[in-house]
């Protein structure tokens, strides 16, 4: 199986579906990138310094027969490492675990609730990007007041928005701004998040993987709830970034390029439409912000 490619405005490719590494140990994250890059055909690959598994990610990369450059790798800066310098330390940090000497995307990991740390921090970022360290350069849970925050400073604008995104949450007000300033909008949590509570104040248990909308679509085409919702992502010109670390779900989530789904699982799905969020509203929560 092999991902198509959306081209980000840095001038870069981006494989449109991925391995979300985020809750796993670096021990199951090297099992599961092998297994994605070696088995399933994977090129992209997410992690994130909040996750501590860089180093994890980083065996795999040095022992799969995968050629690195072949391999799409995105990784994120975590909220006490926002501000100028400690960016650039931070991100140096990142690609020593990671065992590379560039990322192709590098992402601030959450919109602080200091707006001018944020474009301090969007400074280093940019510096890191002029170096060719990472390849192109962008942002997570970025709302449209954010995004207007860049826009109105000038200079690069993010190649990718990463935020919570599925049949709940379609986040249309993102992707309109996204769309009109050529932002790439990249889903985490896409398949409604786990069957666990999530951790945002107001989140609710997943139900999109057994909800009947799902399941008789899945029926409709032999295939699983998780195919038909990463389906979805992908006809809604989203990059998804599905998590796992079991091999057959692994291998499972990219066979999805053997079907399409119609205009009528489409506008079923899009009943599901209900706010119901995994994690918190960036507004709501200064996560991990430096004193």
């Amino acid at each position: 199986m092999t991902a198509p490619d959306i081209t980000l405005n840095s001038g870069t490719t981006i494989p449109q579906l991925g391995l979300g590494v985020w809750q796993a140990t670096n021990d199951e994250t090297e099992r599961a990138v092998r297994s994605a890059l070696d088995d399933a055909g994977y090129r992209h690959i997410d992690t994130a310094a909040a996750y501590g598994n860089e180093e994890g990610v980083g065996r795999a990369l040095a022992g799969s027969p995968v050629p690195r450059e072949d391999v799409f790798l995105t990784t994120k800066l975590w909220n006490s490492d926002q501000g100028y310098e400690p960016a650039l330390k931070a991100f140096d940090a990142s690609l020593q675990r990671l065992g590379t000497d560039y990322v192709d995307l590098y992402l601030i990991h959450w919109p602080l609730q200091n707006d001018e740390r944020l474009l301090r921090t969007w400074d280093a970022l940019e510096k890191i990007a002029e170096s060719g360290r990472a390849k192109a350069i962008g942002v997570c849970n970025f709302e449209p007041r954010h995004l207007q925050l860049l826009v109105d400073r000038g200079g690069m604008l993010p190649a990718v928005d990463q935020v919570e995104l599925h049949p709940h949450l379609p986040q249309h007000a993102i992707r309109s701004f996204a769309a009109d300033h050529g932002i790439a909008v990249e889903s985490w949590s896409p398949l409604g998040g786990t069957s666990n509570s999530g951790w945002g104040p107001n989140s609710k248990p997943n139900t999109l993987l057994v909800d009947p909308i799902i399941t008789r679509i899945a029926d409709r085409h032999s295939k699983s709830a998780a195919q038909v919702l990463i389906r979805w992502h992908l006809q809604n010109g989203l990059i998804v970034i599905p998590k796992s670390v079991h091999e057959d779900r692994i291998a499972q989530n990219i066979d999805v390029f053997d079907f399409e789904l119609t205009d009528l699982d489409i506008s079923e799905i899009e009943t599901l439409d209900d706010g119901t969020r995994v994690g918190a509203h960036p507004d709501e929560l200064n996560i991990g912000a430096p004193d």
